[in-house]
């Protein structure tokens, strides 16, 4: 039997029942992440701590967890993984000051292999040494380039973008402001699997997209893409090698919303809430597919699919009757199926798994 290293121990000294207990408070997630193992771990962000879950085994049933995750004075969180499958978890570090401002950091830790402890919290600090501009820096969101670089990127001031990364050698640069403005919501950055990396900044009008040239190149400014998002919804998937497909709920009404290089926006409607899309790949009758999962207005999980790159082929909708609080997330298991994760209204985390079937057939929905 593998004996428990300090750090376990340390991550997991609360227990599980009164960690659970906190999940009807969640602050975010749940998201949902594809190990080199093939098992899935799905976290959750709750207060001064992130839960962990762990599938026994590829492709299900069974889980293991929660396990308990250390995140003091976070409180904000996102979780990002990269072609290397190690998971990134990033937060917003708020720590009150006598003289009555507030230190506002950016935080990361790691976590290397599935099932395995993190690595302790660190600092990438704060764009702005000035205390009065640097509370200002929002909640950070990320993406992981093809040689593991990680690239933070925080809304700063008014409607700014601030970016740190990893140089080749794993150290980081100094922070840079983005040659954007007129930010209304947190950044969105993506990476390609030929190792670029893209961010989208949504305004009030539209939402400015930057790309790299080249890997490891600055940002520069591309094509606007002339669609409002509703704050908080955008994600991004690569739908063929090279080119992503951005995926979010238009500001003035429409339903959902695909958007790519080339291409007009297509309209996906749907009744999304106020919500973040979920978006991943998988085959659906023997067709690459493209899964969408939201919150709808109704407050249940409905769920998305169309071959991909094909929506305007149509793009078929279907509610799952499952009420959730907060937004769903979907990854693909250690056989490729799409499982998607929520958290109920009763606090529970729940995952309901692809079954082979005519269409997109889900199994019956199971509490972690």
């Amino acid at each position: 039997m593998r004996s428990t290293s300090p750090r376990e121990a340390k991550q997991r000294d609360e227990p599980a029942a009164e960690a659970s207990a906190r999940l009807d408070r969640a602050l975010g997630g749940p998201w949902l992440l594809t190990g080199h193992d093939g098992r899935l771990t799905a976290y959750v962000h709750v207060e001064g701590a992130v839960l962990r879950w762990t599938e026994s085994a590829p492709g299900g049933p069974r889980w293991t967890g929660p396990d308990v995750l250390p995140a003091k004075d976070i409180e904000r969180l996102t979780v990002v993984q990269g072609q290397n499958r190690y998971a990134h978890l990033l937060g917003r570090r708020v720590r009150p000051r006598a003289d009555g401002w507030t230190n506002v950091d950016v935080m990361y830790a790691t976590q290397y292999q599935t099932g395995r402890p993190v690595t302790q919290w660190r600092s990438l600090g704060n764009p702005f040494k000035e205390i009065d501009k640097a509370v200002e820096t929002g909640v950070p969101a990320a993406a992981v380039a093809g040689d593991g670089a990680l690239h933070v990127c925080v809304p700063t001031g008014p409607g700014g973008v601030a970016l740190r990364r990893e140089d080749k050698r794993g150290r980081w640069e100094a922070w840079t402001q983005l040659q954007v403005s007129g930010g209304t919501d947190g950044p969105v950055p993506a990476a390609t699997s030929s190792g670029l990396v893209e961010v989208l900044v949504p305004t009030r009008t539209a939402a400015l997209r930057l790309r790299q040239p080249e890997p490891g190149g600055a940002l520069a400014r591309g094509y606007d893409v002339a669609v409002p998002p509703l704050p908080g919804s955008v994600t991004a998937l690569e739908t063929a090698p090279g080119r992503l497909t951005y995926y979010l709920t238009d500001a003035r009404g429409t339903g959902v919303v695909a958007v790519r290089e080339g291409s007009w926006p297509l309209p996906l409607g749907g009744n999304p809430a106020d919500g973040r899309i979920a978006a991943v790949r998988t085959t659906v009758d023997g067709f690459d597919c493209t899964v969408l999962a939201v919150r709808g207005a109704d407050g249940t999980v409905h769920l998305g699919v169309c071959a991909t790159e094909g929506e305007q082929a149509g793009f078929w909708w279907t509610g799952t009757g499952m009420s959730c609080a907060g937004d769903p997330a979907l990854a693909a298991d250690g056989r490729g199926r799409a499982v998607v994760a929520a958290l109920g209204v009763d606090g529970a985390l729940v995952v309901a798994r692809q079954e082979d079937g005519q269409g997109l057939t889900l199994g019956d929905w199971s509490r972690v």
